[in-house]
């Protein structure tokens, strides 16, 4: 074999082996890109909390006033300035020196001996000031109560966040159960639609009989489609909520199984009522409120003391700054109290502003009494709807036990002979809504104990009357 046909063999050799593992290896990355994130209710919480975009613009504004609040006590930091000033006068001015030589001694003023470096003067200055009002401290204590306020209402985005993850969780859950049931109903109508067809073959049923069965099939097949679809985007809207980039498949691991419990609505209330987060914000509202009312007070009926140093070196003759006898200190140690007067007019801007908060602190009240009073009926609203959820539950687990047994019999009465198709129908959409309606309702159960436990701040589960 010549040397070219060497080169040739081992040329297709090596396009043959690219052809076979190139597109397998394409195959393995695209099935790795597919491959979907296994997500349960706990990791799907942990997940939004960490990159929740909503979460992340909250994390800011928390760094933002937990930032002003560090730093609060540089109010009583002193400003400090430092400046240098050169100067050219127009015309020659003589020094002191030559006019009193020229008085005593008649010695002439020269005209312009160094007469350029006569014109200019050099003035520095260094300028400490600090200006201090009781005023500050109630500042300072209203920047930290803001802080704590944005504690709060970081906690209240956690926990709305965690509700609707949950909720939706829960909801995607049930929508999966939807299609399984839809699906397994699909399935049944494929087996029927098939022994029909056999049926008739072998002529035991008209003809008539077979098309409805599959009819009864066919009708069925876009509706499951459509529920697949959304289904698909349902679970792609969840992924991007949870701050998942677009276009990532999850497959959800759990199962609406809501552990019962017993309550009472004016008890779990007195105990828990004020864990409201949003109680617990207008609570730290009014705290600051009253706080910079109780700054702007002190502002109007106290003095202020302002203290100043500067250092202020001039140079104003031709002499050099090292020259002790060419310059001296023109700064100075200052102390002013100050007091604004016209702030206690009661017409003044001052005043003004704190008639404004004394009406916000009003406002604030009522609504925190209003939301108590709406909190408290939300509880019982929600302890009701629990218990009215757990009866249902119960009522539809034994209905399915019916509903089951039902179309067990009526399938075997098909299957023989005595039972028309329309009464097997008739038999499986009643055990479907049992199954449905008991899916639901633990849903609702699960639902209306995360709402309960998000208005009380608190975690219910296995609590007892």
């Amino acid at each position: 074999m010549t040397k070219n046909n060497l080169i040739k063999l081992s040329f297709m050799n090596v396009l043959l082996l690219s052809l076979i593992f190139v597109p397998a290896a394409a195959q393995n990355s695209e099935e790795k890109e597919q491959t979907p994130i296994t997500l349960t209710i706990e990791k799907a919480v942990d997940y939004a909390n960490k990159n929740s975009r909503s979460l992340k613009v909250a994390k800011i504004d928390l760094e933002m006033s937990e930032r002003a609040s560090k730093y609060a006590w540089n109010v009583f930091w002193p400003t400090v300035t430092v400046s240098g000033t050169a100067s050219r006068a127009n015309d020659y001015i003589p020094g002191t020196g030559d006019i009193l030589k020229n008085a005593m001694g008649g010695v002439p003023i020269p005209d312009d001996y160094d007469s350029e470096k006569e014109r200019w003067t050099g003035v520095g200055n260094l300028g400490v000031s600090l200006n201090l009002s009781l005023a500050l401290i109630q500042n300072i204590r209203s920047t930290h109560a803001s802080f704590e306020a944005g504690k709060i209402t970081w906690q209240q985005a956690l926990k709305e966040n965690e509700l609707n993850v949950r909720k939706l969780f829960y909801a995607l859950l049930l929508q999966q159960e939807n299609l399984k049931v839809k699906e397994t109903t699909l399935e049944n109508a494929r087996q029927r639609a098939r022994q029909s067809e056999t049926n008739y073959k072998n002529g035991m049923i008209p003809e008539l009989s077979m098309l409805q069965a599959q009819v009864t099939y066919e009708n069925q097949r876009p509706e499951i489609d459509k529920a697949r679809q959304d289904l698909a985007q349902s679970l792609d809207n969840f992924a991007f909520l949870l701050g998942m980039p677009v276009g990532t498949k999850i497959e959800l691991v759990g199962k609406i199984s809501p552990t019962f419990v017993e309550l009472d609505a004016d008890k779990i209330f007195n105990e828990y009522g004020m864990n409201n987060l949003d109680v617990q914000n207008i609570k730290k509202q009014i705290e600051i409120c009253k706080m910079k009312l109780s700054a702007v007070d002190l502002k109007s009926f106290t003095p202020a003391l302002s203290l100043g140093w500067n250092y202020q070196p001039l140079l104003m003759t031709a002499g050099e700054w090292n020259d002790s006898d060419a310059r001296y200190d023109n700064g100075n140690l200052s102390l002013t109290l100050a007091w604004t007067i016209s702030d206690m007019l009661p017409f003044s801007a001052n005043r003004q502003t704190a008639k404004d908060l004394k009406d916000t602190i009003r406002s604030l009240e009522v609504k925190m009494t209003t939301l108590i009073q709406n909190n408290e009926l939300t509880v019982k609203k929600s302890v009701d709807s629990l218990s009215q959820a757990k009866k249902a539950i119960e009522s539809n687990q034994r209905n399915i036990k019916l509903a089951q047994r039902s179309y067990d019999m009526t399938a075997v009465a098909y299957r023989n002979g005595t039972k028309e198709l329309l009464d097997l129908r008739d038999a499986e959409n009643s055990l479907n809504q049992a199954k449905l309606g008991a899916l639901n309702e633990q849903y609702n159960y699960l639902s209306y104990l995360l709402d309960l436990e998000y208005t009380l701040n608190t975690k219910l589960t296995g609590e007892t009357k």
